[in-house]
């Protein structure tokens, strides 16, 4: 099991987020959300967003940390990576 957290720096509503992952399948990322608490209408596509305070559940529970450069890598090397629709691109300009 290869579950990935980056750091919590990404800011949205007074806190912050990080990116959970995993490089093996969206099942196992899906187990371990449902560990965390997590809801699966959450799930981003490739990945869920969890503030700070899940974050460190995460890791209790065996989530690696890494920094995101590395989650990223790793996603698309695992061939997990969605890529951004036209309109995501468009409305995030």
């Amino acid at each position: 099991m290869t579950v990935l957290v980056d750091a919590a720096i990404w800011p949205f509503e007074g806190r912050k987020w990080a990116h959970l992952v995993s490089d093996t399948s969206f099942e196992e990322l899906h187990v371990f959300a449902e560990r965390l608490g997590i809801p699966r209408r959450a799930f981003q596509g490739d990945h869920y967003d969890v503030p700070t305070e899940y974050r460190e559940r995460a890791i209790d529970l065996g989530a690696q940390p890494v920094a995101s450069r590395e989650l990223v890598r790793r996603l698309r090397a695992a061939g997990l990576r969605r890529a951004r629709s036209a309109t995501e691109l468009h409305t995030s300009a």
